[in-house]
C-alpha cells in the first residue's frame, strides 16, 4: 500500500489511481450570443468556491447529449442553423477523465427566430459550382404572399462582414440567388463553411438559415473531349478536366452509344491516366480511358461527366452535366434504309392482294354456289309462254293477209264478168 506525505501528493494519487474528486461548484454567468449569421458562442466564469488545488476543466455538451467536450477554456462555439432551439450544458471538474462526476450542469439556450414557422422558406439548399460561384435556391413558405421580396445574406471566414446577394431571380417555382465564391490557395479555406440566411425585406416572414460546408455540395463543370481514336479494336477517349480541380479529386462516367447496334454502355472510371503509348498528342493535363470491343465500322457517340470523390470532398453525389458529344466511325448508309422502308410496304401490300385473290378462288372451289330453284322454273315455263304468244301473233297476221288478198281477187273477177 502506497502512503502520501502531502496533500498535493494525495490529490495526484487520486487522479492517477482513478479515485474520484469531490464534485466542484457549478460555473457562473453562463451566457450565449450569436456572431455572423449562424455562429453561437457560449461563455462562462469559473465556479465560486472551487478547490484551490483543483486544475479546473469544463465538461460541456449540447441538449441532445452529443459533442461532449472536456477542456480548460471558458467558452465554446458552434456553427449551426438557427432554425431550432439550441442548448448547451456546462459543468466543472478537476480532470479530463470522463468518469469523473462533474458539478451540477448549467444550461443556456438560444431560441429560434420569431415569426410564423409556416412563413419561412423551404428547401433552402446551396451548390458550389466549379469552385467559382455558389447558387442557392428555395421555395416560398406556405403562409407567404406571392409578391414577397426576398433577401439572401451570406458569410464565410474569408469575408470581413456579412454580404447581401444581389442577383435574385426565379427558376420556375424556385427562387434563386448566385454570388461569387472563388477557392483561395489557403488550404484552410476548405475547412470552413458558408453561412446563409433568407428573409424578406418587410420582416413579415420567419428567417431561414443554412450552413454549407465547403467540402461538400460541389458540382464541377462538364469535361471537354479532346480526341477519339480506334486502336486494335478498342476505342481510346481523351479529355480534359474542368478548371480548379485536380484529377485525383474526380471520378468519371463515360457513355458510349452505338447507333447501329443501338447499345447504350456506361463505364464508371475511378482513376484515368494517360500512360499508354496508344494515346496520341500532348498528354499533359489530359485524362484517358480505353473502351474495349468497339467496332470502327459503326458510328459511336461518346459523352463524359464527372463528380467529386471522397478523397478530397465529403460529398460525392453531384454529377456535372454531360459534356458535348463527339462521334467517331462510319455512319450507316441512309439510302439503304430509305429504300428498305419503301420496298417493305409494297411487298406487304402485294402479298395481301395475292392472298385475298387466292382465298376467293379457294372459297369457290371448296364452297360452290347453290343454284336458285326459282330461276330454273322461270327459264322452263317463262320461255314457252313467250313462244306460244309469238306463234299466235303470226297465225293472226297470216290469216288477215290471206283474207285481204282473196277479197281483191274476187272483186276483179266480178268486174270482168259484168262487162
Amino acid at each position: 500500500m502506497r502512503h502520501f506525505n502531502t496533500f498535493a501528493e494525495l490529490l495526484r494519487g487520486k487522479c492517477l489511481y482513478g479515485v474520484p474528486f469531490e464534485s466542484q461548484p457549478p460555473v457562473t454567468n453562463l451566457s450565449v450570443s450569436v456572431e455572423n449569421l449562424c455562429t453561437i458562442i457560449w461563455t462562462w466564469n469559473p465556479p465560486e468556491g472551487a478547490s484551490p488545488n483543483c486544475s479546473l476543466k469544463y465538461f460541456s455538451h449540447f441538449g441532445n447529449k452529443q459533442d461532449k467536450k472536456i477542456a480548460p477554456e471558458t467558452h465554446r462555439s458552434k456553427e449551426v442553423p438557427l432554425n431550432e432551439r439550441i442548448c448547451l450544458q456546462v459543468g466543472s471538474q478537476c480532470s479530463t477523465n470522463e468518469s469523473e462526476k462533474p458539478s451540477i450542469l448549467v444550461e443556456k439556450c438560444i431560441s429560434p427566430p420569431e415569426g410564423d414557422p409556416e412563413s419561412a422558406v423551404t428547401e433552402l439548399q446551396c451548390i458550389w459550382h466549379n469552385l467559382r460561384y455558389m447558387k442557392c435556391t428555395w421555395l416560398p413558405g406556405r403562409n407567404t404572399s406571392p409578391d414577397t421580396n426576398y433577401t439572401l445574406y451570406y458569410w464565410h471566414n474569408s469575408l470581413g462582414k456579412i454580404l447581401q446577394c444581389e442577383n435574385i431571380y426565379r427558376e420556375g417555382q424556385h427562387i434563386a440567388c448566385s454570388f461569387n465564391l472563388t477557392k483561395v490557395k489557403d488550404s484552410s479555406f476548405e475547412q470552413h463553411s458558408v453561412q446563409v440566411m433568407v428573409k424578406d425585406n418587410a420582416g413579415k416572414i420567419r428567417p431561414s438559415f443554412n450552413i454549407v460546408p465547403l467540402t461538400s455540395h460541389v458540382k464541377p463543370d462538364p469535361p471537354h473531349i479532346k480526341n477519339l481514336s480506334f486502336q486494335n479494336g478498342d476505342l481510346y477517349v481523351q479529355w480534359t478536366n474542368p478548371q480548379n480541380f485536380q484529377s485525383k479529386c474526380l471520378s468519371y462516367e463515360v457513355e458510349v452509344n452505338n447507333s447501329h447496334a443501338e447499345t447504350h454502355d456506361i463505364f464508371y472510371v475511378e482513376e484515368a491516366k494517360c500512360q499508354n503509348t496508344e494515346f496520341e498528342g500532348n498528354l499533359e493535363g489530359t485524362i484517358c480511358f480505353m473502351v474495349p470491343g468497339v467496332l470502327p465500322d459503326t458510328l459511336n457517340t461518346v459523352r463524359i461527366r464527372v463528380k467529386t470523390n471522397k478523397l478530397c470532398y465529403e460529398d460525392d453525389k453531384l454529377w456535372s452535366n454531360w459534356s458535348q458529344a463527339m462521334s467517331i466511325g462510319q455512319k450507316a448508309n441512309q439510302t439503304f434504309y430509305i429504300t428498305t422502308l419503301l420496298i417493305i410496304p409494297v411487298i406487304v401490300a402485294a402479298a395481301v392482294i395475292v392472298l385475298l385473290l387466292y382465298l376467293k378462288r379457294l372459297k369457290i372451289i371448296i364452297f360452290p354456289p347453290i343454284p336458285d330453284p326459282g330461276k330454273i322454273f322461270k327459264e322452263m315455263f317463262g320461255d314457252q309462254n313467250d313462244d306460244t304468244l309469238h306463234w299466235k301473233k303470226y297465225d293472226i297476221y297470216e290469216k288477215q293477209t290471206k283474207e285481204d288478198t282473196d277479197s281483191v281477187v274476187l272483186i276483179e273477177s266480178l268486174k270482168r264478168a259484168s262487162q
